[in-house]
């Protein structure tokens, strides 16, 4: 059992053998359903498809792969793969205010950044589950069985969990009796940065008129990037209205990060517009709250300059998960 998408990848890149694999995602979240968009798999890496036009999608999460040359050449053979199928593509678009270090190269996916994480599930074979949430995790005769807030146990032989570290923290049973008080320190050392995403599809025909595909916005305390998705993702047509999303700042997830996502989606919407006056009004919306957005290396560390990696921990024998782990980039 597999709890997080990005296992699909790691179990690619260990060349697992042949085996049953579940994947359960706790998505798609109510408000998303209550909207009528369309579910789709991957996390922090979901792509939003529009109820008018599934062909109208937005990257609420990620935006982009950035590859660097270290990672040029450990998974080379990764890129090499994503790039010859067409899930991947160099970003030519025009991106404002992005910083770029020397030897990078950024990629997007033409049919949202989702479509890896599908990639690399297709080819796991993994039965994915949407909407089970993991409650309890226990070791019953060699097995581990896992408990959702719906349906029946299951019972695995590996279990490998990748949601956020307190989520996995706040799980019950024998789990919460295997991480060691070392462990424990390691995984609540590790810090979130939280955010908002706001997505907006408009009809076939509609006409967003800024010169760039992205820009990142350095000067309004709520909006901190913008991107007309399908502009960023070079793949306008006439057949298919533009998408576009905003991700708010930090400091304002924080401020409204319990608020009603209907009053967070207005003040989004407010400030794009005071930003992009006469924008067309779009004929559906998706607010995204992503508490658990990204690990906050400043806050960990106080610094910026540092890198972090996702390492996996052992837990009890076919029992682990990924955690992030940081170390100091001294070349910065």
């Amino acid at each position: 059992m597999k709890h997080g998408s990005p296992c699909s990848r790691r179990r690619a890149e260990q060349r697992l053998p042949p085996h049953s694999c579940a994947l359960f995602e706790k998505g798609p979240h109510g408000d998303q359903i209550a909207s009528g968009l369309l579910p789709d798999q991957g996390g922090r890496m979901a792509t939003a498809r529009s109820p008018c036009n599934p062909q109208s999608t937005v990257d609420l999460g990620a935006q982009y792969i950035t590859r660097t040359p270290h990672y040029a050449k450990k998974h080379q053979s990764f890129y090499d793969e994503l790039l010859a199928h067409g899930i991947l593509k160099p970003l030519t678009s025009p991106i404002e205010g992005m910083v770029m270090k020397e030897g990078d190269c950024n990629f997007v996916a033409p049919q949202g950044l989702s479509s890896i994480v599908k990639h690399y599930l297709e080819e796991s074979g993994a039965e994915v589950s949407f909407r089970h949430r993991v409650t309890q995790i226990n070791l019953r005769n060699d097995k581990w069985e896992v408990s959702k807030e719906t349906g029946s146990p299951e019972r695995f032989d590996i279990v490998v969990l990748t949601m956020p570290v307190p989520q996995i923290l706040q799980l019950q049973g024998d789990i919460a009796n295997l991480i060691s008080e070392c462990q424990r320190q390691q995984l609540e050392s590790v810090c979130y940065s939280s955010r908002y995403a706001l997505g907006l599809f408009y009809e076939a025909g509609t006409k967003i008129d800024v010169p760039w595909a992205g820009q990142y916005i350095t000067s309004n305390p709520c909006t901190r990037f913008i991107s007309i998705d399908n502009k960023k993702r070079n793949i306008e047509s006439s057949e298919v209205g533009p998408s576009l999303v905003v991700h708010t700042t930090v400091p304002f997830a924080v401020t409204y990060l319990e608020h009603s996502t209907e009053d967070v989606r207005e003040l989004i919407y407010q400030q794009l517009e005071s930003i992009l006056p006469g924008l067309p009004q779009p004929v559906v919306t998706k607010c995204q709250k992503w508490r658990y957005s990204q690990v906050d290396l400043k806050k960990k560390t106080g610094k910026s300059s540092c890198r972090y990696n996702l390492k996996l921990v052992t837990l009890h024998s076919h029992l682990a998960i990924y955690k992030y782990s940081f170390k100091r980039n001294n070349g910065l």
